[in-house]
């Protein structure tokens, strides 16, 4: 799994990021997320301080594979109790099985090029009934254009592709296309 590009570890610094921080809470179905909560490719930490902030009684494990944007992390979310953040490979997480009610991923499967380990560590480390959501850009024209000029390495997924990999390792989901297509929202029901 590749560290971040220089241009998306700045981007995950800026207010546009931030900006959109919001709305992805928003989105995500806070009520069927458990206590115990994994986020997968946390970035700066944005993520996560906004859940704890809304959500105090949740344990936050914010992991990430960029030592960049773990370090980043944990000076972000230092304050907060009931966090811990560590570096973590997608694909071989550190982690036993069943030890998650949730797994989140917000804006980075498709950085993952072999993402379909990556479902599978998910599956492996969620609790029997548990819930991973989030949301990724799709395979789209332009999507593939930015990361191309960026020269990060990339593998966009689309929506029926992640519902086919996640029901093989047990996990149904409810998909739906956001932003003229450009991103989707996913839930294991």
């Amino acid at each position: 799994m590749p560290a971040m590009s220089q241009i998306e570890r700045a981007f995950c610094k800026t207010a546009l990021w931030r900006g959109t921080g919001q709305a992805v809470l928003g989105s995500l179905p806070v009520d069927r997320l458990g206590h115990e909560v994994l986020e997968i490719g946390s970035g700066s930490g944005d993520i996560a301080a906004r859940l704890r902030q809304a959500h105090p009684d949740l344990a936050i494990t914010a992991t990430d594979f960029d030592p960049a944007m773990v370090r980043t992390a944990a000076r972000r979310l230092q304050a907060f109790g009931d966090v811990t953040v560590r570096g973590a490979d997608a694909t071989d997480l550190p982690f036993a099985d069943d030890s998650f009610d949730s797994v989140l991923s917000c804006l980075m499967l498709h950085h993952i090029v072999e993402w379909e380990k990556a479902i599978a560590e998910i599956a492996r480390v969620l609790r029997p009934g548990g819930v991973f959501t989030g949301y990724d850009l799709t395979r789209t024209p332009m999507a593939t254009v930015l990361h191309q000029l960026d020269r990060s390495p990339f593998r966009l997924v689309n929506p029926g592709e992640l519902d086919d990999v996640c029901a093989r390792h047990g996990l149904q989901m409810q998909t739906r296309t956001r932003l003229a297509g450009q991103v989707m929202q996913f839930s294991s029901v």
